[in-house]
């Protein structure tokens, strides 16, 4: 279900949502050769604590950490470890916070050391997928709009995107309407509103858009095994246009 929030509930959003990217901020920080993806999660709790939240992800289904930490080829969703990160790793952080009843939601894609070419074209790429597809953003268009231009920037490109997993409404509930494919026609789906707050998350792939889920049943990896990157942010639809929620300022 979709629901159209108020003005002084987007606020409220803008609260958790500011926590959720304080969060990404510090775990960002923390990327470098050496740091356990566990030692970085427990950084990310503690912090979303500190501000008086509740990390969104942490026995969400069965989730078992506060962030979802993905090395490399892994796509989303991976379980902080005691893997050390070594030079040359591409890690995403997705984060969630859940403060005075609603959630914000984001993620990035940081690097250890000296990356490949290949890497920050990627990394720089997916970032870019966002924000055209924010720009699609209007009150009277379409889910559609979005979808299409994350779709278009990732394939002129020459990259995959991730069809299995895809964007979506957040509000009281971490996961609601509507959803936010990264792919899709211009002008079709759900009409965009003044007051819809969502995720746009791009997970794009230097390969194939294929993938698959290890046996933990979470981490979803490339198929091919190539790289992969993720960026997200929560928005609103306003009559003044799109506001990021997740901005740590």
């Amino acid at each position: 279900m979709i629901v159209i929030k108020t003005d002084a509930e987007i606020e409220l959003m803008r609260g958790a949502g500011r926590i959720a990217a304080i969060a990404r901020e510090v775990a960002g920080s923390l990327v470098k050769e050496g740091v356990t993806t566990h030692f970085i999660d427990s950084k990310v709790k503690a912090c979303i604590l500190a501000h008086g939240a509740v990390p969104s992800f942490l026995g969400y289904n069965g989730f078992p950490a506060s962030a979802c930490i993905s090395v490399n080829e892994e796509v989303i969703h991976g379980i902080p470890s005691d893997r050390v990160l070594q030079n040359g790793d591409i890690v995403k952080v997705d984060v969630g916070a859940f403060y005075k009843g609603y959630h914000g939601d984001c993620a990035a894609t940081f690097t250890v050391g000296e990356i490949s070419e290949e890497a920050k074209k990627l990394i720089e790429v997916t970032e870019q997928c966002f924000f055209e597809g924010i720009a699609a953003i209007r009150a009277d268009g379409r889910v559609g709009d979005i979808s299409n231009a994350v779709y278009n920037c990732a394939t002129r490109n020459g990259y995959g995107v991730v069809r299995d997993f895809i964007g979506h409404g957040v509000g009281r509930n971490l996961h609601e309407g509507p959803d936010i494919p990264n792919f899709g026609a211009a002008d079709r789906g759900p009409r965009l509103q003044s007051g819809m707050t969502f995720a746009v998350e791009p997970m794009i792939n230097a390969g194939t858009e294929k993938i698959r889920i290890l046996e933990n049943k979470w981490t979803v990896v490339t198929e091919d095994g190539r790289l992969s990157a993720h960026y997200e942010n929560t928005v609103a639809v306003t009559e003044n246009g799109v506001q990021i929620l997740t901005d740590p300022t």
